[in-house]
């Protein structure tokens, strides 16, 4: 079984920064794409930005030149640095990844989300 486990969220300012991570823990062998996508209240769940085993990343119109994903693959941790954070990106942030387990399995796996309020 694999979890995945987010942190990093709570209240800021608009204008401040706030850094997400999302750890994977369980029957792991090998993490594929790893991404984090939000849900504000009324609305669907999005896409934020996602990052390859090998570091290509993929971002929304929305994230781009503010937010910047990474990873520790050593460490199977994903991180989101939000910076310059305004109001509408209030939203649970959700973690997702691709992971192929020591059952040989390719598996999509979600967190259990972390809430971002950006409120003055």
């Amino acid at each position: 079984q694999v979890q995945l486990v987010e942190s990093g969220g709570g209240l800021v300012q608009p204008g401040g920064s706030l850094r997400l991570s999302c750890v994977a823990s369980g029957s792991i062998l090998s993490m594929y794409d790893m991404g984090w996508y939000r849900q504000a209240p009324g609305k669907q769940r999005e896409l934020v930005a996602n990052i390859s085993y090998g570091g290509s990343t993929n971002y929304a119109d929305s994230a781009k030149g503010r937010f910047t994903i990474s990873r520790d693959n050593a460490k199977n941790t994903v991180y989101l640095q939000m910076n310059s954070l305004k109001p509408e990106d209030t939203a649970v942030y959700y973690c997702k990844a691709n992971v192929f387990t020591s059952g040989f399995l390719s598996i999509e796996v979600w967190g259990q989300g972390t809430l971002v309020t950006v409120s003055s």
